[in-house]
């Protein structure tokens, strides 16, 4: 038996040693880590100072834009167009909440939420930023006993407040909406332009922008500078205290050249009615009133507009259209003073000329007639019995011999098919035919006939009410052009700043006195006994000129006569007229347009006289003369 070497059992020296290297192993580790402790230490407190104040800082300190208030409009006399008028509204910062439906249900026990103010507010506050401490409103004009019954329990509900802001307000309602415009929310194209734009930070704090009309156009004027809030927060977000502010800036006031009182006869006249009417000042292109009937309410656009609200607008007399400057009609006999002066300046007629109307005109070789609106016709005519009798006969013969390819120059020269230029976005071109767009728009030929119902304003020539109404400011003033504009001043931090209108080259004719030819004829037509607007105008305390005109909508058989009666309203005449006053030393140009309503003479002249009284009764004070009248009116 062989018993094997064992080694003992316990080793001092060996254990010893074994535990002093494990001590040194463990001593040096805890070095290690002591220094990688020390060295991270270093790190943050030293090396990334400034970055981690910042962030403690960005959790501890908000800065919270101002907005700032929008300028005033007033028209040319001073009087408040819009202003700005506090209203409460219920808001809630949905960073404050963790459930943003709890918080609404909430708040719906206390005062009425609609489904419709819930699906709003939960589009907008999707919109919104993260971490952006903005609140969105939920509920708008709230009423004082609202007011009362959310300000004793709202402590219940941190994130929601009653916010008492500065909205817009439109005194005059509908009856400037298609000049004026309105200011409505900012939607989801609105801030990507505004993205796209860098503007950002101009916009911070906005929650309105103009949506139409001088609103629209002018909104960098009206808008103003936001300032800034710099707050300190506690950890739950609530305000602790106000560290700086930088007050903002509000928007200049603007001055339009519209006259109110000018504007609110219009729309009087025109109440119940589709039309508009268009007035402009043929010294300097000031438009002095721009009606579109009907119309509508621009305050219900400035809290969001309900969907009912809206669908109401939705009908067939189409209110949202502005029938002044988007409205395309036929212009009729109102142009037959600018087909007589290309004629005398194409020499295709003289002063003296003169011919037999039989009641209608006839091409060589042509079985078809165009007749005249006066059957048996208007024996001799000249130039001058032409424009004062509206006769149709010697405006087919002129324009037949004039042909489309001098007719449609001459007038793009007044400005027919482009845009007016005035300062709304809210316009259309209509159209000046050729042979280039028949071509282009039906893909057929000019033919004569196409031509010769074009000397009587038909055929395919349409024009907008402010085309009609610059064409005849050009003709009071012998030729001089400029570009309509509705905005008059500005009121900024240096004072009242004049805004002239753009005065464009002026027309000039091979023979200066055929516009005296054009002016005398248009006097004929209100002075003249049997001229077509001679009723209306007679007694007058001024003399003024003018034309009337009746544009047919539908086509009228050659053996038929036209019946009113017979013909769906929708179809029945336009009825249209063009004037200006004082016929000696012109200060205001008109254009009536009147919907299905007949004759020109009738039913349009008519409201061109009763303007021309009021705005000769008494002159408008220039703005220049206008003092700082924003007393009593919030920006």
């Amino acid at each position: 038996m062989f018993l094997k070497n064992r080694t003992p059992i316990r080793n001092q020296a060996l254990e010893n040693a074994l535990f002093t290297r494990r001590a040194i192993i463990a001593f040096a580790g805890v070095i290690v880590l002591i220094f990688v402790l020390l060295s991270n230490l270093y790190n943050i407190q030293v090396n990334s100072y400034d970055k981690y104040q910042t962030q403690a800082n960005g959790n501890r300190i908000k800065v919270i834009p101002i907005a700032p208030n929008r300028g005033l409009i007033y028209d040319r006399n001073g009087v408040i167009l819009a202003e700005n008028k506090p209203s409460h509204s219920l808001e809630i910062i949905p960073d404050l909440t963790k459930n943003l439906t709890q918080t609404i249900d909430d708040l719906a026990t206390i005062i009425e939420i609609t489904d419709e103010e819930r699906e709003r507010f939960l589009k907008s506050a999707k919109r919104q930023r993260r971490n952006s401490f903005k609140s969105v409103a939920i509920k708008n004009r709230l009423t004082q006993k609202q007011v009362a019954r959310l300000s004793v329990a709202l402590h219940k509900i941190p994130a929601a407040r009653i916010e008492a802001r500065l909205k817009r307000h439109y005194p005059y309602g509908e009856m400037l909406t298609h000049a004026l415009g309105y200011v409505a929310k900012l939607n989801k194209k609105d801030q990507a332009r505004i993205i796209a734009d860098g503007e950002e930070a101009t916009y911070a704090a906005t929650r309105d922008i103009g949506r139409l009309g001088i609103e629209k156009f002018y909104q960098k004027l009206l808008h103003g500078q936001p300032g800034y809030r710099e707050i300190e927060v506690n950890n739950r977000g609530r305000v602790v205290r106000v560290l700086n502010e930088t007050a903002p800036e509000h928007g200049q006031d603007l001055y339009l050249n519209i006259d109110i009182n000018l504007q609110k006869k219009a729309y009087q006249e025109l109440a119940g009615r589709r039309g508009s009417v268009v007035a402009i000042d043929p010294n300097n292109g000031a438009v002095l009133a721009l009606v579109s009937s009907p119309s509508y309410d621009p305050n219900l656009f400035v809290h969001g507009i309900s969907g009912k609200e809206y669908r109401k607008l939705l009908s067939a007399d189409k209110p949202l259209i502005n029938r002044a400057t988007q409205g395309t009609y036929p212009p009729a006999s109102t142009i037959k003073q600018l087909m007589s002066l290309v004629a005398l300046e194409e020499n295709i007629i003289t002063e003296r000329t003169s011919i037999s109307d039989p009641g209608w005109y006839k091409l060589p070789n042509v079985e078809r007639r165009f007749r005249d609106h006066l059957a048996w016709g208007h024996g001799k005519v000249d130039v001058y019995k032409a424009m004062i009798k509206s006769c149709d006969t010697f405006y087919y013969d002129v324009a037949n011999r004039l042909g489309i390819d001098r007719i449609s120059p001459f007038m793009d020269k007044f400005g027919f098919g482009v845009k007016s230029g005035v300062d709304i976005y809210e316009e259309k071109s209509a159209i000046m035919p050729s042979r280039a767009w028949k071509r282009g728009r039906h893909s057929q030929p000019w033919y004569p006939g196409d031509t010769i119902s074009l000397g009587i304003g038909q055929s395919y020539w349409t024009a907008t009410p402010i085309q009609l109404a610059n064409s005849t400011a050009i003709v009071a003033a012998s030729g001089k052009f400029f570009t309509p504009q509705i905005l008059g001043a500005s009121q900024g931090e240096n004072g009242l700043l004049q805004l002239p209108a753009d005065e464009r080259p002026p027309i000039t004719l091979k023979d200066n006195y055929n516009w005296k030819i054009a002016q005398k004829g248009m006097w004929g037509v209100v002075n003249d006994i049997g001229g077509t607007a001679y009723n209306v105008f007679k007694g007058a305390p001024y003399v003024s000129a003018g034309k009337t005109g009746t544009a047919q909508l539908i086509s009228i058989a050659e053996d038929e006569e036209y019946d009113a009666e017979k013909i769906a309203e929708r179809h029945r005449d336009n009825a249209m007229y063009v004037g200006y006053a004082p016929f000696e030393k012109p200060e205001i140009a008109v254009t009536v347009v009147v919907e299905n309503a007949g004759g020109g003479g009738s039913s349009a002249a008519p409201i061109a006289r009763k303007l021309f009284d009021v705005y000769l009764a008494k002159q408008s004070i220039v703005p220049s003369l206008v003092a700082n009248n924003d007393a009593g009116h919030s920006h």
